[in-house]
């Protein structure tokens, strides 16, 4: 939905690609750093970079809990 009605991915990323494999390989982690890229003036910084890797242990999380239901 982000990416259908609004502009929040195209002013993070430079192209399509990063987003696109983001969204399928680490969705709340692409998801945050759009988000603290738009809230700051100068991109993502201090604190914001918490936010992003707060994110990335939640993509690596859900991989985990996966795998787990599998075996």
């Amino acid at each position: 939905m982000l990416w259908l009605f609004s502009d929040l991915l195209s002013r993070a990323f430079d192209d399509w690609f990063v987003p696109f494999l983001g969204f399928f390989l680490l969705p709340w982690t692409t998801l945050a750093y759009a988000v603290m890229w738009s809230s700051g003036p100068n991109g993502v910084e201090g604190f914001e970079w918490f936010i992003v890797i707060l994110a990335f242990v939640f993509d690596l999380g859900s991989y985990a809990s996966g795998r787990r239901q599998r075996d």
